[in-house]
């Protein structure tokens, strides 16, 4: 025959959230021994301050601002991409793969020169800019 003692399993206890939530606001008042209140609820100290660290990540989780989305256009890098294009781009499609988008700025400091080109760039004309400015550095 086997053990009375061995038959007998021990179960954990499981608590009600409203009595966890009260442990857990006693315990974050400021001042408060954590295990003096486990140990006046009948609870394991370790037991409340692992509720305590749960409840404060999730309260961090939720006070968390939600990420922000960035529109984004891509264009594919081949030689026709940096010329501007024959005509301009229609305004409600402004980032279709096969136009440069009119838009954006290009600020450049060389030898004490400041040189800035806004919308669509011609690659040749910018070569030979920056080729004149260089000289005369």
């Amino acid at each position: 025959m086997k053990d009375q003692s061995s038959a007998v399993k021990t179960r954990r206890r499981h608590h009600e959230r409203q009595f966890k939530d009260d442990l857990i606001a006693q315990s974050l008042v400021p001042g408060a021994s954590v295990s003096a209140i486990a140990m006046q609820a009948g609870v394991n100290a370790n037991l409340l301050f692992k509720w305590r660290r749960l409840h404060v990540q999730n309260s961090a989780l939720a006070a968390a601002p939600p990420p922000t989305l960035l529109p984004v256009c891509v264009i594919p890098d081949r030689a026709s991409a940096f010329t501007a294009p024959a005509t301009a781009p229609p305004a409600d499609d402004r980032c279709a793969a096969d136009t440069v988008p009119a838009c954006g700025v290009i600020e450049i400091d060389l030898a004490g020169a400041q040189l800035r080109l806004r919308g669509a760039v011609d690659e040749a004309m910018l070569h030979s800019v920056l080729r004149a400015v260089r000289q005369t550095a």
